[in-house]
């Protein structure tokens, strides 16, 4: 496992959450908040990435999996455990409650 930030897309995306415990933030380049939460997903990689994943998949580029998840505003965060979301979180989200949310 790594403890960096993958970059997901429609071609990894599935592959990357089906097993084991997965946190996806759903962003875009030109969101604000989005950029706030890029630097706290890179720490929160750094404390779980020995045992959960952590990726980011831009919603402009990977419209249909946005879609499927129904993403209507972003950031949002979605925990997913063997590919099923099980949290989400909408708006910029703080270190300890998304360590938490994987814990």
């Amino acid at each position: 496992m790594s403890t960096s930030v993958e970059k997901l897309d429609s071609k990894n995306f599935s592959g990357f959450v089906e097993k084991g415990t997965a946190l996806v933030d759903f962003w875009a380049p030109w969101c604000g908040p989005c950029q706030m939460q890029l630097p706290i997903l890179d720490n929160v990689a750094k404390k779980v990435g020995e045992t959960v994943k952590v990726g980011k998949l831009n919603v402009e580029e990977s419209g249909d999996i946005a879609a499927k998840f129904s993403i209507f505003s972003i950031p949002t965060l979605i925990v997913f455990k063997e590919g099923q979301p099980v949290k989400v979180f909408q708006g910029v989200q703080r270190e300890e409650t998304l360590v938490a949310a994987v814990s």
